[in-house]
């Protein structure tokens, strides 16, 4: 606009959020490093969902159900028995190969998200860290009924736990600090929702293994780990998108 001697742009903060001056302690992360971390934050997820459909995909006989079968059964060549479920994943390698991979891209696009200062950004790290050590465990030992007689089950555990606190502690702190990383409060609340049904379903996973019901136990443990996918999905859909100008609303870079 003619006159108008502010050489500072403006960023468009959600329909529901009233203008606000963004303060160097509470800077936005430049366009780059937003758009990095997005793609990011997209590419996590996308790996581990379709890494989760190819394998699921590949495995007809009998078919394998989205609600009847643990997520980690799709790592397990086979054949092979555990908790009364047979696993034989032909493309076992596939599935692994996401568990391996989803979570250090994740953590990978938190780390390239600078908007977020101190404390906050380490709040978001720690469990970041934490899901990308848990993917990892998951896909180098996969968890079949002979990795719980060797030993190396337990570190497939431990993997699986990492991964669901990590993945959804990360949600809700992601949600928590939703201004300083550049997201409306509409997806911040969506991330923090997303978290605690995670955590919740989690919960009901170990409860419904431990107990030995396995009642549609594949679904419940799907609730502990896709609403937090899709949210961080969401999220960086939102980094990735272009930033429109909204009078009140300023960004240092």
């Amino acid at each position: 606009m003619a006159g108008d001697t502010n050489p500072l742009p403006s960023l468009e903060l959600a329909n529901d959020a009233a203008p606000e001056v963004l303060t160097p302690g509470a800077r936005r992360p430049p366009r780059q490093q937003r758009r990095t971390a997005g793609a990011l934050l997209i590419a996590g997820p996308m790996i581990f969902l379709l890494t989760e459909f190819i394998a699921a995909a590949a495995w007809t006989d009998p078919p394998y159900s989205y609600t009847y079968h643990f997520i980690s059964d799709l790592g397990v060549h086979g054949p092979s028995t555990l908790f009364g479920q047979y696993m034989y994943s032909p493309l076992a390698w596939v599935m692994n190969t996401g568990f391996f991979l989803f979570g250090i891209t994740i953590l990978a696009g938190v780390a390239a998200l600078r908007g977020l200062p101190g404390r906050r950004r380490w709040a978001a790290l720690v469990p970041a860290t934490l899901l990308a050590a848990g993917g990892v465990l998951l896909g180098l030992f996969p968890g079949s009924g002979e990795a719980m007689n060797d030993g190396t089950g337990d570190f497939h555990a431990w993997g699986a736990l990492a991964g669901f606190v990590g993945g959804n502690v990360l949600a809700i702190a992601l949600g928590s600090v939703h201004r300083r990383a550049g997201l409306s409060p509409r997806l911040g609340r969506m991330l923090v929702t997303a978290g605690v049904i995670g955590l919740v379903s989690m919960v009901a996973y170990f409860a419904d293994v431990i107990s030995g019901a396995n009642v549609l136990v594949g679904l419940v443990e799907r609730g502990a780990t896709h609403p937090f996918l899709l949210a961080l999905a969401c999220a960086g859909f939102a980094l990735w998108g272009p930033l429109r100008d909204r009078p009140g609303a300023v960004a240092t870079r």
